[in-house]
């Protein structure tokens, strides 16, 4: 059933055709109640609805931490360097589930061990042209569990570095990575660069 924001509900999306149905994310109410879904292609705009999506930090076994940068093409900050990936889960579609598909499409290798680390997150933000993000996006760590081979259209470079030098490049250059970024790595490391992090809970 579609309503004047273009939601509709879960479940009833299709293409019309027979073919696959396009990849939709979950609307949500301001309470983070679901409402309906939108298709993922068209949602962000510059009155961009709040939906549902996630964040997610991956280590590798020596405690570096995975930095991408985001491709050209890409319709909301192209070009500028965020945490290892972000998705949207589908209707019905648990956290876990979410993030270990996002990884395979995306950064193409699989992760183990996933945890939430801020799980109540949430953001609003606007890009140069005006496009606006506005999610409830819960935040997760994961180790990486084999070598990165990333989809050129969503990831333009990748780099590993030390967690401790990515809070302060962060830090003093704000303007040079994604806001999402800038607002999580205070939350997950609150004593700042020479802190524990959110992969040194037990």
């Amino acid at each position: 059933m579609a309503s004047e924001a273009g939601t509709i509900e879960q479940g009833s999306v299709g293409s019309g055709d027979g073919g696959p149905a396009p990849e939709v994310v979950v609307l949500l109410a301001e309470d983070g109640t679901p409402i309906g879904t939108h298709d993922k292609a068209t949602v962000h705009t510059l009155e961009t609805p709040l939906h549902l999506a996630f964040s997610t930090h991956v280590f590798d076994d020596a405690g570096r931490i995975l930095v991408t940068r985001r491709a050209l093409g890409k319709k909301a900050w192209p070009g500028v360097w965020t945490n290892s990936f972000c998705g949207h889960p589908a209707p019905g579609e648990g956290f876990e589930a979410a993030v270990t598909r996002r990884a395979a499409q995306e950064l193409g290798f699989t992760v183990r061990d996933i945890r939430p680390a801020l799980p109540d997150f949430r953001y609003r933000a606007v890009d140069a042209s005006g496009i606006v993000e506005n999610e409830i996006c819960p935040v997760y760590t994961a180790v990486a569990d084999g070598p990165v081979a990333p989809l050129p259209d969503e990831v333009m470079d990748v780099q590993w570095v030390d967690a401790a030098e990515l809070v302060r490049a962060v830090t003093s250059t704000p303007w040079a990575f994604s806001p999402w970024l800038t607002l999580q790595l205070p939350l997950l490391y609150p004593h700042g660069a020479d802190g524990p992090g959110p992969r040194h809970a037990a």
